[in-house]
């Protein structure tokens, strides 16, 4: 009997089966009672216990169709005012718009929106395109951060394919309302394609209340002010370009009703203009002042366009009126000044970080790894929304309580928004660059348990963000678990942090610790097999009718080969040894902050046990660690037969249906993988052990896992090795290589090189090879394509997926410097 049947029962007790108590005494008594009570009396209480009843039970059903949205009843670890301009005013500014090329705002919920656009004139595509979010579409040849140190500057290069673009930021912090910034946008010709002719434009929109004034000079936007409750007042000046040719000065003053409709309020507010004397060329300008009659106050928008021939230079100013001591104009020589400054601190604190020159790395290796830690550092951002989320006991989807996360993405292009089980990967990037950026990322997802222990997976808040998502993944299920990923970094701020005398290190463990408590309660009551100490992912579609094998999304590995017919009798290993791992860090973090450890301690050593996890997941046949469940190889899509009667012309899409040829039964999974590899990447695995051994072979085997290029998701033996799993799902987790899972196999591979054991030294040579392997291939696409990928291809090496992918792929700084 589980502690929550136990204690139901207690509270609950059967009377009638208690032997003290006869059916007839029940009985007895009730007659007795009748014979003191009138009839009408009796009607008249049982009609008071019918709608008490009912009252009661609209309430419950109430509450329960509530409890999803409710906040957990423990402090939060985040004030109201944590991230606020007098709080903390050195990253109250910031690039928090990673969805955009290039875009600025503050961490508030109703910041005023800074951005960042540009098209090509005279292109062949007409109108030309306007640039302004990341999109892969737009196939730029390479974008990113070069330099992002998390809080005072950024240098980034875009690079069309006839001239490229540098963006460069610094902050300065002064005043009771974030200091002041100023960003500097270059445009420089590829080759002989200076008579390229490029508008520039940058705009101010407030997210809400506030208001701005156009300043104007012989009708060219020289200016904006504006005020807000968050930034009192401030002003925004646009510098004339610098470069040997004249431009065209434009500007738009407008309103816009939704912050992702900026993109289409500029493109429709274009109007074609004469660009010489003679008429010749077209050329596409703003319009100056459209603002609706509809509007309710005024201008929200204001852009800036500049369009001028290559080379070009402009310089945006961004001032705080409550900055009054300032000292200068953070322009010109003084804006390079400080940009140099803060670039060669961030050149030595990289060096001293990383340590990449003593692992043998080049100058062009080192750029490349500064590039790519900032990307994922350039890549954080600031959201404000709601969840869309769901229970079983919710008819239509509600919104989560409205609430701010700080976080990094996994892609700018294709994925700018919160995912649970990557941000734990990232952290373990960041937190080695900066733990006091790390601790108040996981401060903000921590701090978005509810009262269940529930954390959305994904999190899509704001308007600019759910444009970016299909609408089948909007709505969040609060059964749906994700891996607490975020137990990674936590692992190493915790080793940190035990001896730290500084209270802020105390105060950060004590505010985690009863909110990672509910989190690893939630994980254990609802991702709990149907056996004893069996854990079973839910999300998965019991009735398939299109998937070759139903996805399990929630595991992270997406289609990774499960049963083939899910049940509640499943058990999944990946599962099994994350619940694992977050017992003993929660130990270690209880042992801490004084806390009882007893219960974690003996929850790790149980799921931690050889033996045990050899019953449950040890496939002797094959010798290898494996998922179980109700399973047949036996399946394939099938086109299925079209009514009878219909001619071909009009038959309505018909998509390939799933046909099960053999009777499924129970049985270990044949699907040698990441999944297979989970007890030997999170170091469960004994050092002396024959499991250990056979592991370490089968990652060398190139009939398995072992490439050129870094390990591969799934066997090339495994019956769904790179299939497709609906007629139109490419395989995603079947055979291409990722960089999270590489990262997690080196990282064993270090800890069982340098752990005493009989197979230290073949760990080691795999160790050693795998490594050159992954980070040599890395390199070799960036210099190819200009990008890092979400994966890589097995057979090839070539990038694959979304790109920029400077998530979890930028793992490979840690991997180079050999952190783990």
């Amino acid at each position: 009997m589980s502690k929550h049947s136990e204690i139901r029962k207690r509270n609950n007790p059967d009377r009638t089966h208690d032997p003290k108590i006869k059916i007839n005494d029940l009985k007895h008594k009730s007659k007795s009672k009748q014979s003191f009570t009138k009839p009408s009396n009796l009607a008249t209480i049982f009609l008071m216990v019918i709608v008490i009843s009912g009252i009661g039970y609209w309430r419950y059903q109430t509450m329960l169709k509530e409890v999803v949205k409710i906040p957990l009843g423990v402090h939060k670890i985040n004030q109201d005012n944590s991230t606020s301009a007098t709080v903390n005013p050195d990253r109250f500014w910031g690039s928090y718009r990673p969805n955009l090329y290039f875009g600025m705002k503050t961490r508030s919920p109703q910041s005023p929106l800074f951005g960042f656009m540009w098209l090509t004139q005279f292109a062949r595509e007409m109108p030309p395109p306007v640039r302004h979010w990341c999109d892969q579409g737009d196939s730029l040849q390479k974008y990113g951060w070069l330099k992002h140190d998390g809080v005072n500057f950024g240098i980034q290069e875009l690079e069309e394919r006839t001239y490229k673009i540098r963006t460069e930021f610094v902050k300065r912090i002064g005043g009771q309302h974030g200091g002041d910034w100023t960003a500097r946008i270059s445009v420089t010709p590829k080759g002989s394609a200076k008579e390229t002719v490029v508008s520039l434009m940058f705009y101010v929109a407030l997210d809400g209340q506030g208001t701005l004034q156009q300043e104007l000079i012989k009708n060219r936007l020289s200016a904006v002010t504006g005020s807000s409750e968050e930034l009192g007042d401030f002003s925004l000046s646009f510098s004339k370009q610098k470069g040997p040719n004249s431009a065209k000065y434009n500007h738009l003053i407008s309103y816009v009703s939704r912050l992702d409709k900026i993109t289409d309020l500029v493109k429709n507010a274009f109007q074609v203009k004469a660009w010489d004397k003679e008429h010749t060329l077209p050329f596409f300008a703003l319009g100056g002042r459209l603002v609706p009659r509809e509007s309710p106050g005024g201008p929200n928008i204001m852009v800036y366009q500049v369009t001028v021939h290559l080379p070009s230079e402009i310089e945006i100013v961004y001032e705080s009126g409550s900055f009054v001591n300032r000292p200068n104009t953070l322009s010109g020589d003084i804006f390079q000044q400080e940009l140099t400054k803060y670039s060669t601190a961030f050149d030595k604190r990289f060096t001293k970080t990383f340590a990449l020159e003593e692992k043998g790395y080049n100058s062009a290796d080192i750029d490349f790894a500064k590039a790519a830690m900032s990307n994922m550092i350039g890549g954080i951002g600031y959201f404000y929304g709601s969840s869309v989320v769901q229970s079983r006991y919710n008819d239509k989807p509600i919104e989560y309580w409205p609430a701010a996360l700080y976080t990094a993405v996994p892609s700018r292009s294709f994925f700018p928004r919160g995912f649970l089980w990557d941000e734990g990967f990232h952290n373990l990037l960041i937190s080695r660059w900066d733990s006091t950026i790390s601790k108040d990322i996981l401060s903000h997802w921590f701090d978005l348990i509810n009262i269940e222990g529930w954390i959305p997976r994904e999190q899509i808040l704001g308007d600019e963000a759910r444009a970016r998502v299909p609408v089948e993944f909007v709505v969040q299920h609060n059964e749906n678990a994700n891996p607490p990923t975020l137990f990674l970094p936590l692992q190493r701020l915790v080793s940190e942090m035990k001896g730290s005398t500084d209270p802020k290190d105390r105060h950060f463990l004590e505010s985690i610790f009863p909110r990672l408590k509910t989190w690893f309660d939630w994980y254990n009551s609802t991702q709990r097999g149907s056996q004893p100490l069996t854990y079973r992912w839910r999300g998965r579609d019991f009735h398939p009718k299109h998937e070759l094998n139903p996805k399990t999304l929630t595991s992270g590995l997406d289609d990774f080969p499960r049963a083939s017919h899910p049940t509640v009798d499943e058990r999944h290993v990946d599962l099994r040894c994350w619940i694992a791992l977050a017992s003993g860090i929660l130990a270690d973090i209880a042992d801490a902050v004084g806390k009882d450890s007893s219960e974690y301690k003996a929850t790790y050593a149980v799921l931690s046990d050889n033996k045990l996890l050899q019953t449950l997941h040890w496939w002797p046949q094959k010798q290898r660690f494996a998922d179980y469940g109700l399973h047949t190889d036996k399946i394939s899509l099938v086109k299925p037969k079209p009514p009878p009667n219909v001619h071909p012309n009009n038959l309505p899409p018909m998509q390939k249906e799933r046909m099960v040829k053999a009777e499924p039964t129970y049985q270990f999974i044949n699907a040698f993988g990441y999944v297979s590899l989970f007890p030997f990447l999170l170091k469960f695995v004994d050092p002396n052990s024959v499991q250990l051994f056979k592991l370490l072979g089968d990652l060398k085997n190139p009939d398995l896992l072992w490439t050129n290029f870094g390990l591969r998701s799934l066997a090339r033996t495994a019956p769904l090795y790179n299939r497709h799993n609906t007629e139109h799902d490419p395989p995603y987790w079947r055979g291409a290589i990722w960089i999270n899972m590489n990262y997690l196999t080196l990282g064993a591979l270090n800890h069982y090189a340098k752990t005493e054991g009989q197979y230290q030294k073949l760990a080691n040579g795999i160790y050693t090879e795998l490594r050159n392997n992954v980070v040599s291939n890395i390199i070799k696409e960036y210099r190819r394509t200009g990008y890092i990928w979400e994966q890589y291809d097995d057979k090839s090496g070539n990038g694959k997926g979304s790109h920029p992918f400077t998530g979890w792929s930028a793992l490979v700084v840690l991997i180079m410097a050999e952190e783990y």
